[in-house]
């Protein structure tokens, strides 16, 4: 019996924002199931149960190359997030038949962070996504879930969770009991960050448009909620929480339009980790360079063009600027270890079906709820 996918076939060029792109996504739905004697030594094959939507995933069905630089995807599933059942293995798989399994979102597997081509993120370029019924993959690609998880949790965590791990314990400043950590919004990243450095022993300060979000974001560990929009100079309450000094960390979600408020809620010395580019860009360009370069460096002035604060001056201030690009195995792995010991769960904003994909990605546009947007995979 053949399976189905959502593949991408290209028809037009426009931004991540548009539903537009979505002209590029197909449901297939006479996909050939690979047997046993396809499956190579070493490798499975997974039944998909799950996948998440994450930003990156819009970039790449509209072919939105000035913000995700990297060559056009044809005939290949989006989606790098994504969990499921192993269906059978070939010889010398360390994994069993019916295994619950988290699928490893790139080929970056250890050692210092690729370019972003070099990654092989699944669901890009001429890499298999997971919005697909099935999938042969390496053993090393594949981890364990953790038992106290469903399926829709195991698919919301490789890649907010795991790019939560890799900026918080991974970067030059890994955070320590008792540090401050600031992030923006309550998406899948932001919740994540919020959930794993509050169990970590953090004080975690979070940004969101409204009450109601930050009443859910002090639910899943955050210290300290600051709506933006009755604080629309939310970086002076970050310094009035912090007694003028400033976060040990600010994770940047929004970009361009808000990492000059990050840099002034941070601390001399204090790590910014450029995460997201939900913003569209502005003449301060500094975003896409550190965050797709995945560089590291201390940034001790602006563009003549970055507005001074009347309260905290900043171009004699030097900051840790790093742009966080990647999953690797052993963050991944740490990240597990967390969700076990902690007994964490995502959260999740929203589920869809399976022929409700499109409805999924489209929802995903402009998002700014609580959590992930999960797809649930098959019929």
């Amino acid at each position: 019996m053949p399976s189905s996918a959502y593949l991408i076939h290209p028809k037009v060029h426009t931004s991540f924002l548009s539903p537009t792109a979505l002209q590029n996504l197909h449901y297939i739905t006479n996909i050939p199931v690979p047997s046993t004697e396809d499956i190579p030594p070493k490798y499975a094959l997974v039944r998909i149960r799950a996948a998440a939507v994450n930003p990156r995933d819009m970039m790449v069905i509209a072919l939105d190359r000035e913000t995700y630089p990297v060559k056009e995807a044809n005939g290949i599933a989006p989606c790098a997030d994504g969990a499921g059942e192993i269906e059978a293995v070939g010889e010398g798989s360390r994994w069993k038949k019916g295994e619950r399994v988290i699928v490893q979102p790139s080929g970056w597997m250890d050692g210092d962070v690729p370019e972003l081509e070099g990654l092989k993120v699944k669901g890009a370029e001429d890499v298999e996504g997971t919005l697909r019924e099935f999938m042969v993959l390496e053993d090393s690609h594949l981890h364990r879930a953790p038992d106290h998880l469903s399926v829709t949790e195991m698919a919301a965590l490789p890649v907010a969770g795991g790019t939560a791990v890799n900026t918080l314990l991974f970067g030059p400043v890994p955070l320590k009991k008792g540090m401050v950590v600031l992030t923006q919004g309550t998406g899948g990243v932001s919740c994540a960050v919020i959930q794993i450095a509050s169990a970590l022993g953090a004080t975690v300060i979070v940004t969101s448009s409204s009450d109601e979000k930050l009443g859910i974001a002090r639910k899943v560990g955050a210290t300290h909620g600051i709506n933006y929009r009755r604080n629309p100079d939310w970086e002076e309450e970050v310094l009035r929480l912090t007694n003028g000094k400033g976060v040990d960390h600010a994770v940047e979600i929004g970009g361009a339009q808000s990492i000059e408020q990050s840099v002034r809620a941070t601390k001399h010395g204090g790590l910014i980790s450029l995460v997201g580019i939900l913003s569209e860009d502005k003449a301060l360009n500094l975003v896409g360079p550190i965050l797709f370069g995945a560089k590291t460096g201390e940034l001790h002035s602006f563009s003549s063009r970055l507005l001074i604060s009347k309260k905290r001056e900043i171009a004699d201030l030097g900051w840790i600027v790093r742009g966080v690009l990647g999953v690797n195995t052993a963050m991944l792995a740490k990240l597990l270890d967390i969700v076990q010991e902690h007994q964490l769960h995502p959260s999740i904003a929203r589920e869809f079906e399976w022929k409700e994909a499109k409805e999924a990605f489209e929802y995903s546009i402009g998002w700014s709820g609580v959590g992930k947007i999960v797809i649930k995979v098959g019929d």
